[in-house]
């Protein structure tokens, strides 16, 4: 007997929910690799860097230490903790605390041992059944309706460390997703991260399987619990054998299917022709975030890529501008920080839309806890997002977007739209015949550069990844 819906297909959470980056946060290969290259960067800091990022990938196993008094959690212990494999599972989310949840942040979980937490009225479960069962007596809370309970991990600051492994002081936001939904149009309605994250079904669904006699319920969340990262999760398909994922390929390819859906939907894109003269061919993109956070938000590898080309007419290209090539690079890109552009007028520039990390020194790295500032951030933001509102300082633009008029500003030059506008002026070098531009938006999770310096490291986890890259 399993959860279905009214036409009998199977929304079973575990099921939905096991081929997920949530699921397998503490098998995701990217970040296993990931935090073995920072801690062999900052070998003096190797307690404090995995026990900051195992509370979020593998926070059952690390919190539980926590709470029982143990000596801290470690990278070492996570692949002998049965629930530290677990990744974000149901506690993880439905034990937070309801009255600390939305106020901590940077994994800093609060747990309520005795109880869990849902999205229905005390008076409509029968909470004594789970209490009898599994020993948590279940209630509502509405920071499971209202996505504070995503806010703990979604929003994360680190301590920066300087080239020589020492602590300065200063601290620099590595994600900020919560506070990007915060300061947007979306803030306090019901658009928050369950609206996109897990969509409800309308049907009486019963909770439990193998309890028939129990009542539905309605609404219903779907734990697809997908965002746009549909590489990572190909690759925790192709490998599950060697990563021990719990997961079976359909189960897998429904999470990809659900990913790419999410993707596509996260970003409006228009095309017009603006003018043409007998040397140029003029034309703008605009771009219009549709999430309510960041396009591309989270870890700061991702990066989302601009691909504007314009042919003859005979299908030859004329000028192209962002694309990639086999080595999954940007052609002609400056390959330490492509700038910003308002304007583009040789193949060389490239819009690409993403967060760029300084050291101390102001150059660039892809090392974490070496990040100081953010060197650029033009990540297109969510509509209504405002420099003036309170979370801007753990949001901030960075780089030449700032001043860009058309970034994040209407064409009446108000802000808050959540979109951009590349202009192309296009040199036709004598061609006077007819055109045809095509453009398109690539998201890219794990660029190249990130993996050339963590593979200039050698290490157990880090070879592991270079293998299945």
């Amino acid at each position: 007997i399993a959860s279905v819906d009214s036409t009998g297909r199977d929304v079973n959470v575990s099921n939905d929910w096991r081929s997920t980056l949530m699921a397998n946060s503490a098998r995701d290969p990217f970040f296993r690799a990931k935090l073995e290259h920072e801690v062999l960067v900052n070998p003096g800091h190797q307690t404090a860097i995995e026990n900051k990022c195992l509370s979020c990938h593998a926070p059952m196993g690390m919190h539980e230490e926590r709470m029982l008094g143990h000596p801290p959690f470690t990278a070492a212990m996570l692949d002998t903790s049965t629930i530290g494999l677990d990744g974000v599972s149901c506690l993880a989310c439905h034990m937070q605390d309801p009255d600390t949840a939305g106020t901590r942040f940077s994994g800093d979980l609060v747990f309520t041992p005795d109880s869990v937490w849902g999205p229905y009225e005390d008076d409509v479960i029968n909470s004594d059944i789970m209490e009898f069962f599994v020993g948590f007596r279940p209630g509502y809370a509405e920071h499971i309706i209202d996505g504070r309970v995503c806010a703990g991990c979604h929003t994360l600051i680190t301590e920066t460390i300087d080239l020589q492994g020492n602590l300065t002081g200063d601290e620099f936001v590595e994600q900020a997703t919560w506070h990007e939904w915060k300061n947007s149009i979306y803030a306090g309605t019901e658009q928050n991260c369950r609206g996109c994250h897990i969509p409800r079904l309308q049907d009486s669904i019963v909770l439990a399987s193998e309890y028939v006699f129990l009542p539905g319920h309605s609404p219903f969340g779907l734990h697809h619990l997908v965002g746009g990262n549909a590489y990572m999760v190909q690759m925790l398909k192709d490998n599950a054998a060697a990563l021990g994922v719990k997961a079976t390929d359909v189960q897998f390819d429904s999470t990809i299917v659900r990913s790419l859906a999410i993707l596509q939907r996260s970003v409006e894109v228009d095309l017009v022709e603006t003018g043409r003269d007998a040397d140029t061919a003029r034309f703008q993109v605009r771009l219009l975030n549709q999430a309510g956070h960041k396009f591309p938000s989270g870890y700061p590898s991702r990066r989302a890529i601009v691909e504007f080309s314009l042919l003859d007419d005979q299908g030859d290209t004329l000028f192209v501008s962002g694309r990639v090539n086999e080595a999954y690079e940007v052609e002609g890109h400056d390959p330490d920080l492509e700038p910003h552009h308002q304007l583009i007028t040789d193949p060389a520039q490239a819009q690409i839309y993403e967060l760029v990390m300084g050291d101390v020194n102001g150059n660039v790295t892809t090392v974490l806890e070496r990040a100081k500032d953010p060197l650029k951030d033009n990540r297109l933001v969510p509509a209504g997002f405002s420099t003036t509102h309170y979370t801007y300082d753990t949001t901030r633009i960075a780089g030449a977007a700032e001043t860009d008029p058309d970034f994040n500003h209407d064409a009446f030059g108000v802000e808050g739209d959540g979109g951009d506008i590349v202009h192309y002026h296009v040199p036709l070098n004598g061609y006077a015949g007819a055109l045809q531009a095509r453009v398109r938006v690539l998201f890219q999770p794990v660029p190249p550069r990130w993996n050339q310096e963590m593979f200039d490291s050698t290490g157990v986890r880090i070879d592991a990844f270079r293998n299945m890259v």
